[in-house]
């Protein structure tokens, strides 16, 4: 009506830890090149002094030789600067991506706290 256009319903493409911005797509670009890992997505979940955490969801390639968090933990730790290393991981088997192979950030998210 006053000419002004808002854009809704992307916050979960950013990560606000600690005052710092934390962008899902970088980390799940290192994490995708971790041998084991099929697909990866990268949430905030909340956090009571931080706002929000970095948690990493795995969908593992194997189920009998997942990758482990420590190898996750190391190949992150090379590239990426501290505040944007996941504080948590999470294994799955099932796909992350919807029958139209988009990735559904908020649903993922709500699951995780509840909502």
């Amino acid at each position: 009506e006053d000419g002004f256009l808002y854009v809704i319903g992307r916050r979960t493409d950013l990560i606000l830890r600690g005052g710092e911005n934390v962008y899902p797509a970088e980390i799940e670009a290192v994490l995708s090149e971790c041998a084991g890992v099929a697909a990866c997505v990268v949430i905030g979940l909340p956090h009571e002094d931080l706002g929000e955490s970095v948690h990493a969801i795995i969908e593992v390639q194997d189920p009998a030789r997942p990758p482990s968090e420590d190898d996750l933990r190391a190949h992150i730790a090379e590239r990426l600067d501290r505040y944007k290393c996941p504080a948590s991981y999470e294994f799955v088997l099932e796909p992350l991506r919807d029958a139209a192979g988009k990735v559904r950030r908020s649903k993922l998210r709500d699951e995780r706290i509840g909502n």
